[in-house]
């Protein structure tokens, strides 16, 4: 029986593979189904819906494999918007999830204010406790 269900957030298939190890950790630790979740973001220069999507599919597939060995049950959604903070709030609600997983990159202060502080505004804004792993981390929750 399944006792959680978390929503890990990936941005990229670098940040899905900085995530593998510590969420397969915790999922099992857990015995939680984990949603694995990408929001694809159209930027200026795509000329296709598709190649948002493409950009996101590569993050679903590394941590979704690294799932699969660890017989850990899960779910990738591909979703699409322009803010991202908003959109992984709402997959955890309609998903009722009981943990936010994401990972925090080591970003400028200019870069937080253009692109918007993700891992903030989900601390800030989530009716459910958000767990924050630093890309340094590699080991186990």
């Amino acid at each position: 029986m399944f006792r959680s269900r978390l929503l890990v957030a990936v941005s990229s298939p670098w940040a899905a593979e900085k995530l593998a190890l510590p969420v397969v950790d915790l999922a099992s630790r857990l015995e939680a189904r984990v949603v694995v979740a990408h929001v694809a973001v159209v930027r200026p220069e795509d000329e296709h819906v598709d190649q948002a999507a493409k950009r996101g599919e590569g993050a679903l597939a590394v941590l979704g494999e690294a799932l699969e060995a660890g017989g850990i049950e899960m779910e990738g959604v591909m979703l699409f918007g322009d803010d991202v903070a908003k959109a992984i709030l709402h997959a955890a609600g309609e998903g009722n999830c009981s943990l936010i997983v994401a990972g925090c990159t080591a970003r400028g202060p200019i870069r937080r204010w253009v692109a918007g502080d993700v891992p903030t505004f989900l601390v800030r804004q989530s009716a459910v406790p958000v767990l924050l792993l630093p890309t340094v981390w590699n080991g186990r929750v």
